[in-house]
């Protein structure tokens, strides 16, 4: 399961609680690898700037710096208002919705159930109990000196296997999104209208940004899933049609909000939808819903991975995960060393 705590590597609290193991002593070649990659540091963020029109912010707050990354849209592509409303763009905006609905929701707000014909309001406990969570992060949080790669792709193209691996030969700390402190309600939020789940999973990415904070000033940091995979898959719900029928490349949709901590490395792992499909067959767990509509509809899943592919600043870099899971792991290690020049 995605963002399941108690696996090795993983904290099972989050970050403002979390003191991680005492590191087990390192082998030559990994004290190597570890003290190189130590070497890298990072470079200072760039002033954030925005010089597109911004979406209004949230009642009360000041404009955040990433409100413009779902600006309105191209011709031809969605409307800003479904992908406006579906991703919020930064952490002012999703706390603002989740204040929202932990209070009380309406129909016609969040596209909420019907009863006997009429629309009613409802809240949503747990909304609140996220909000609260992402308060307590601090804003604009900054990585650590040691690198964050993130691993990405649908379900069962190998992300679980490699993402260990990498921990076990960088001796780096696994982490998951959502993070364990929040993945206990992902079944409550993939039950709600769109806006709402959305919402509960760019929080989590919040979230997860304090424990990458924390974590990447020990030892290298090794994530599966993080915005991309949230921003691929709203892109693509909120898109009818065809690849050709997407926001065009280099959108602003498809960049990295600019008050989100950024990864060093994306590594984009890829399989035949036939040979993925199999290996869903041989877990034999429960589908989830959009695993469900991955393989009911090619045209979704065409859209999802041709979002990943479209993403910048950082970009995706695709690995072919079809061969066997060693010389998968060799080529991933490969790109390590040459993206920190090791």
């Amino acid at each position: 399961m995605r963002g399941g705590g108690g696996r090795r590597g993983s904290p099972r609290s989050c970050p403002w609680l979390w003191t991680g193991p005492r590191r087990p002593a390192l082998s030559r070649p990994a004290a190597l690898v570890r003290s190189r990659l130590l070497l890298r540091r990072p470079r200072p963020p760039r002033a954030a700037t925005d010089r597109l029109p911004a979406l209004a912010p949230a009642p009360g707050s000041r404009p955040a710096p990433g409100l413009a990354m779902l600006r309105a849209l191209r011709p031809g592509s969605p409307g800003p208002g479904p992908l406006g409303q579906a991703l919020p763009p930064s952490a002012t905006a999703l706390r603002h919705r989740l204040r929202q609905v932990s209070t009380e929701r309406s129909s016609a707000s969040w596209g909420g159930r019907v009863r006997g014909g009429q629309g009613y309001a409802d809240r949503i406990p747990e909304a609140e109990a996220v909000l609260d969570l992402l308060e307590k992060c601090p804003e604009h949080q900054k990585k650590g000196d040691f690198p964050v790669i993130v691993f990405e792709g649908l379900d069962a193209t190998g992300k679980t296997t490699v993402t260990e691996a990498v921990k076990d030969n960088l001796n780096g700390i696994l982490l998951r999104s959502p993070p364990p402190c929040i993945s206990q309600w992902r079944t409550v939020f993939d039950d709600e209208p769109t806006p709402i789940k959305r919402a509960f999973y760019a929080a989590g990415n919040y979230i997860l940004a304090s424990e990458i904070a924390k974590a990447s000033t020990q030892a290298p940091v090794i994530i599966d899933r993080y915005w991309h995979s949230t921003a691929a898959y709203t892109i693509a719900t909120e898109t009818n049609g065809k690849v050709k029928d997407l926001p065009p490349a280099h959108d602003e949709v498809y960049q990295w909000p600019e008050d989100l901590l950024k990864p060093d490395l994306v590594l984009l792992l890829t399989v035949d939808p036939e040979e993925r499909v199999q290996r869903l067959q041989r877990r034999g767990l429960e589908k989830t819903k959009e695993e469900a509509e991955l393989e009911a509809n090619s045209l979704f899943r065409q859209r999802v991975e041709e979002s990943y592919r479209r993403m910048v600043n950082p970009a995706c870099q695709v690995v072919d995960a079809s061969p066997s899971k060693e010389e998968v792991l060799k080529t991933v290690l490969q790109l390590i060393n040459k993206h920190f020049a090791l």
